[in-house]
């Protein structure tokens, strides 16, 4: 691939994007786990707080690779599909976070996440058919948020 500076900026703008929405998360979640969310029952196998800033920027590094990749393929309709999937899936990304840490608000979470699971798999299938490799970056994001959603409702089931 050819990186000239259109490119570059389009790759610049992916990362801001998704990395602004990291930052928005991180800014609600973050004063909520020494207070709130530590007083919440959680199953034995809550992974470590430690975990968490180690995965995410990883993840969210990841996303905007593949939505740069798929920015970057010729226009098509399944291009705009799956810029339109990965734009619904960082949208619920972006507000479970204020759901469940903000407001405190576990069943909410736990539908927002289940909703976001569907759109990390329609994205990834959408993607697919545009960029394999795009699509296949998105597979550790949909694991994890799969992982986290299983989380929440044990939370919820808990608490």
């Amino acid at each position: 691939m050819n990186l000239t500076f259109s490119s570059t900026a389009s790759l610049m703008c992916a990362l801001a994007i998704c990395f602004s929405v990291a930052a928005l998360g991180a800014k609600v979640t973050v004063p909520e786990i020494p207070t709130w969310y530590a007083t919440l029952a959680k199953p034995s196998w809550t992974p470590p707080r430690a975990a968490f800033p180690i995965v995410w920027p990883i993840l969210y590094f990841l996303m905007a690779i593949s939505v740069w990749l798929i920015w970057e393929a010729p226009p098509s309709s399944l291009r705009t599909l799956a810029l339109a999937a990965f734009a619904i899936q960082l949208l619920l990304n972006a507000v479970w976070s204020p759901i469940f840490f903000g407001n405190h608000n576990l069943l909410a979470g736990l539908i927002v996440i289940l909703l976001l699971v569907v759109a990390i798999a329609v994205t990834i299938a959408s993607a697919i058919k545009v960029n394999y490799f795009a699509a296949a970056l998105l597979l550790p994001y949909l694991a994890w948020t799969l992982f986290a959603a299983v989380l929440n409702g044990r939370i919820v089931s808990l608490n």
